[in-house]
This record gives C-alpha cells, sequence and structure tokens, in this order.
C-alpha cells in the first residue's frame, strides 16, 4: 500500500478465555501490525477468564495507546457468542477473527485489505502453520498438515496455494458480508466458523486464500486434548450439514466411513469366529498410517514414533464424533419433528 492510499478501518475480534499462557504472544502480534494504527480497532471478548488473562490484555492495551482496544465480557463462555458480541460493537469496514492461540504475522492486516481489494471476494485468509510446544503436540503438529491426515485441506497442506476454497482460518471479511448472511450460529460450539463460510458460499459469496496471508497456531499438547478437539470438531459437522442442506466437502465423511468399517470388520469377525476379517480394515488402516507418519516424520524425526497415535485419534475422534452427531441430532429432530406433528394435530382437533 501507498502512503496516500486509503485505508479502511479494520477491526480484529479476538475470542479468548482462560489464554494466559498465550494471550501476550497472539494479542501482542495483532498489535504489532504495520497497518496505520489509528486505522484499527481490537475488540478482545473474553469468556470471563479466571487466570490472569484480563490483566495481560490491560497491560498490553496500555502499552499500545494509538490503537483501540477494549475488552468485553461473554457471559455465554462460547466463540460464536463472542464473535457475535464483537460484531455488534465493531465500527471497522473489514472485520478480521482472530483465535487466542494463534499469532499472526506483522503484515497480516495490511495483506487482507490488499488482497480483499484486489480479489473483490467476500472473505480472504491465508496457510496456517501448526506449531506444538511439546513432544506430543509436534507430533500433533505434524498430523494436523498432513495430507493423511485431514485430507485436502489448502490452507493446512498446501502453503503456496492461491484461488477460491471453501473456509479460511482467521477470515478477514467485508462489514456488509455480515449485514447479508448474517451473525454466527451459536447452536455450534467447535464448528461455527466453517458453518458462517458455507452459508457465504452458498449465498453466492467467494473465499479465497492466499500464501502471502500467514500464521502459526499453537495446537494441543496432549493426545486427550487433541482427541476433545477433533470429537467435537466431527460432532458439529453433522449439524453443520443438516441445517445447510449440504456437505461442503465429501472429505468429512471419510472418518465416519472409516470408522463404520473398522467397528463392522471387528463385529463381522465375531459374528462368523473368522479373525483375519477384523484385520480386513485395520491392517490397510495400519500400513497406510505407517507409511504417512514415515512421510510426514522427515520434517521432525525425532517424533516418529508417537505419529501413528496422533493420526489413529484424529480419525477416531473425528469419526466417532460424526457418527455421534448423526445419532444425537438425528434422534433430537425427529423427537421434534413427532411433537410438532402432535401439537399441530392437537391444535387441528381443538379448532
Amino acid at each position: 500500500m501507498r502512503p496516500d492510499d486509503y485505508y479502511p478501518l479494520v477491526t480484529v475480534i479476538m475470542p479468548i478465555r482462560n489464554e494466559a499462557a498465550y494471550i501476550r504472544r497472539s494479542l501482542g502480534a495483532v498489535l504489532a501490525q504495520d497497518y496505520p494504527p489509528e486505522r484499527m480497532e481490537v475488540l478482545v471478548v473474553d469468556g470471563m477468564s479466571e487466570d490472569g488473562t484480563r490483566e495481560a490484555v490491560e497491560e498490553l492495551a496500555s502499552t499500545h495507546p494509538h490503537i483501540s482496544v477494549r475488552l468485553l465480557d461473554n457471559p455465554a463462555r462460547i466463540t460464536p457468542a463472542a464473535f457475535n458480541i464483537g460484531l455488534r460493537h465493531a465500527r471497522g469496514e473489514v472485520i478480521i477473527l482472530v483465535g487466542g492461540h494463534c499469532e499472526i504475522a506483522p503484515d497480516y492486516v495490511r495483506r487482507c485489505v490488499e488482497i480483499l481489494e484486489r480479489t473483490g471476494a467476500d472473505c480472504v485468509g491465508g496457510p496456517v502453520v501448526p506449531v506444538g510446544e511439546s513432544f506430543t503436540a509436534r507430533a500433533i503438529a505434524l498430523a494436523q498438515s498432513s495430507l493423511f491426515g485431514v485430507g485436502s485441506v489448502p490452507f493446512r497442506t498446501r502453503m503456496n496455494y492461491a484461488g477460491y476454497v471453501d473456509t479460511v482460518p482467521f477470515g478477514a471479511y467485508r462489514r456488509q458480508v455480515f449485514d447479508r448472511v448474517g451473525l454466527f450460529d451459536e447452536e455450534l460450539v467447535g464448528g461455527e466458523d466453517d458453518e458462517f463460510n458455507f452459508r457465504l458460499k452458498q449465498s453466492g459469496g467467494r473465499i479465497w486464500l492466499d500464501p502471502s496471508i500467514r500464521s502459526v497456531y499453537y495446537t494441543r499438547r496432549d493426545l486427550l486434548g487433541f482427541w476433545r478437539q477433533y470429537f467435537r470438531y466431527g460432532f458439529c459437522k453433522v449439524r453443520v450439514i443438516q441445517k445447510r442442506r449440504g456437505i461442503p466437502s465429501w472429505r468429512h465423511l471419510v472418518p465416519g466411513a472409516f470408522v463404520l468399517g473398522l467397528g463392522g470388520s471387528v463385529l463381522l469377525a465375531l459374528l462368523t469366529h473368522q479373525p483375519f476379517w477384523a484385520l480386513s480394515v485395520a491392517l490397510p488402516y495400519a500400513v497406510a498410517n505407517g507409511i504417512a507418519s514415515l512421510w510426514a516424520a522427515r520434517r521432525d524425526w525425532k517424533v516418529l514414533p508417537l505419529l501413528p497415535a496422533a493420526f489413529t485419534t484424529l480419525h477416531l475422534a473425528y469419526g466417532l464424533g460424526f457418527l455421534w452427531g448423526l445419532l444425537w441430532w438425528g434422534v433430537i429432530s425427529w423427537s421434534k419433528a413427532r411433537k410438532q406433528s402432535v401439537a399441530d394435530t392437537r391444535e387441528r382437533t381443538n379448532g
């Protein structure tokens, strides 16, 4: 951008809760942008943190007096509610959503504004590099950036790709997008951004991925936290599909099919007393997992022993979450429809 260019007002919304370990890096990166500080506002929407996060935010804000930083309360303590609170307070022409576990590049805001203008897209974002800060987290980071781990997700597996995509992390949106498409769905905790971007695309919107927009994301530190994260992703994905009456990408169905096949092969082995059936899915998967682990480990050989477990955790957690979502949301939908039918019948009868 040239000095005589017009700089639109940018609002950065950060949903956080108990992020004392990361907030100085994540918020610090936002406050260190090379964008004109008087053309930025930062809304930190806090889910009532109890670990010193709020104090750290206030301290950081005091050291950057030229940037408007506001700390807003999020009593609901969930991310989609935080986004919506931020959007209701935002004054910017461009809205950028940044997580408390990420660290954006110093030119992130400027690049987003430039690429929104250049492409005419409704939303832009860039590839994210997962970073692990423990031995286990390093294996998780490799699994999350592997084609075998997450499928063909450009922002995770194609660092140099530029083009239109289904979704991006930490997206920058034109303000009018929210006037046209609406706010985030607060029923979805863990799939709110995917649902919103899917809704945006269904309305004719365009999302652009650009390799010049860079960020890093700090992964879960252990396999249990990783399991919970991807189980929730799989569970919420069913509700996204149900609400939007469409499938954003067929890759979301693969883990659930894998778990069904694995469970079915074990059941068949038990019913037929033929143990080899139990290996019909598990063995090919183990071979593929081993090959993928060797390939991914070329970037960090020390974590090779843990990589197969990281891949397996990701696939089983997402697949089981997806299947549980099918059962849960299917039962709920059927129950609601039945109750509504009964209510309608009684109303007609009474009328």
